[in-house]
């Protein structure tokens, strides 16, 4: 049996901790940031943590289960 690849775009949005928590980063700093205030930038700058429902999905994608 072949080996199962992993999802490419998936791979470059998500990472996984060593306890298992998914990681991404927030959308909305690319552009226009101007009209956004500071406190808002700095909180969108720190990563996130994927909520526990779509945790399997992306796990699947990455190829971890």
């Amino acid at each position: 049996m072949p080996k199962m690849k992993s999802n490419r775009s998936a791979g470059k949005r998500f990472r996984v901790t060593k306890r298992g928590k998914v990681m991404f980063t927030k959308a909305g700093l690319r552009h226009n940031l101007g009209d956004m205030r500071g406190k808002d930038q700095r909180h969108k700058a720190k990563p996130a943590v994927l909520a526990d429902e779509h945790r399997p999905d992306v796990l699947r994608l990455l190829g971890k289960r």
